[in-house]
């Protein structure tokens, strides 16, 4: 356990994120390759196996690639018929993960085991929990601990770290051949195989052949192949481009505020530490794009970059309790 055991693991899921992964495995499954019809039925345990990345489940053949055009267009209409809809339960999707059972901070633990929790050890959220009544008392995000250094300006402290420049404290941590992306005319299929291949959140679309960046595509993104009909008839040969120009058209009919209607945010290696914090702040995006002079992609800076750079753990902060109590297993997808 943790020192002074202020830590506890708690028999439940961050079912947001998770239930996303597992759509986002359903479509995937959806557009591989006809396979030959089964009798089954799917259980939620097989459901459990294509979440985890496993497409080869046999009860899963039924949901073989119909033609969209069956659907009439409409992802929800499709799955809520499916004996998979029917048959699969939370709790079949709230174990296959790594964070099942997920982390606990108690009011009393300290504000470094908190930015140590969202950064090093790449939890994007952290719930408080009262261990008198076992309620979860609220959510610490990633996003709320940037939000609260944008609060700090004005301050000494703030004010003399924020005005070093990226480049003074290491960022971009990657080089441009580390980035992961998608090519404008490949599948937006592929954007999101690649991002459950690679385990991030987002990738950068970039011009055919080149290495300027034109747009973002995030895990968040899939919501438009299920709420907007128009996208999902055609998902599985939309290209990331045409992607992309059909959510900003689905935004500017639907939701007019939407920050995603603002484009891809990008940013210079001579920018300031505080002018990425207010950006990232008051875009609420979650990744800035680092481009040269050109528009070339140089480098990507997460929330998690930025919090890294607050914190450095103690030798034996934590003892052994990630060595040991939080094995990956085996095909998880987070």
């Amino acid at each position: 356990m943790f020192r002074d055991h202020s830590f506890h693991l708690l028999r439940s899921s961050t079912l947001a994120l998770r239930i996303s992964l597992s759509l986002l495995s359903l479509l995937l499954l959806k557009s591989e390759p006809p396979s030959p019809r089964s009798p089954s039925s799917p259980s939620g345990a097989d459901f459990a196996v294509a979440a985890n990345g496993m497409t080869s489940a046999a009860g899963l053949r039924n949901l073989g690639p119909e033609d969209a055009s069956i659907t009439s267009g409409d992802f929800f209409e499709a799955l809520t018929s499916s004996e998979f809809y029917k048959n699969t339960k939370v709790c079949d999707i709230a174990g296959s993960f790594r964070w099942a059972p997920f982390i606990a901070l108690q009011k009393s633990d300290s504000f470094l085991a908190m930015l140590l929790l969202l950064s090093k050890y790449k939890m994007k959220s952290v719930p408080v929990l009262d261990l008198g009544d076992g309620k979860i008392n609220n959510i610490i995000t990633q996003s709320a601990v940037i939000h609260m250094l944008a609060e700090c300006t004005g301050l000494h402290w703030f004010e003399s770290w924020g005005a070093k420049k990226l480049s003074e404290i290491g960022l971009p941590t990657m080089s441009p051949e580390q980035i992961i992306t998608v090519d404008e005319n490949e599948p937006v299929l592929q954007a999101f195989k690649l991002m459950r291949k690679k385990r991030i959140g987002g990738i950068p679309v970039t011009e055919c052949g080149g290495k300027k960046a034109i747009g973002n595509i995030s895990l968040r993104d899939i919501q438009f192949l299920l709420t907007a009909p128009e996208i999902y008839s055609d998902y599985r040969s939309i290209t990331a481009k045409n992607f992309l120009i059909a959510v900003r058209k689905y935004l500017e009919k639907h939701d007019k505020g939407s920050p995603m209607l603002s484009g891809m945010i990008s940013c210079k290696r001579d920018e300031t530490v505080k002018d990425l914090i207010q950006t990232l702040d008051s875009a609420k995006i979650h990744r800035v794009y680092v481009v040269d002079d050109e528009g070339n992609l140089e480098g990507v800076i997460t929330l998690r970059d930025i919090i890294s750079r607050l914190v450095h753990e103690p030798r034996g902060y934590f003892g052994d309790f990630f060595d040991g109590v939080l094995p990956l297993p085996q095909n998880s997808t987070v």
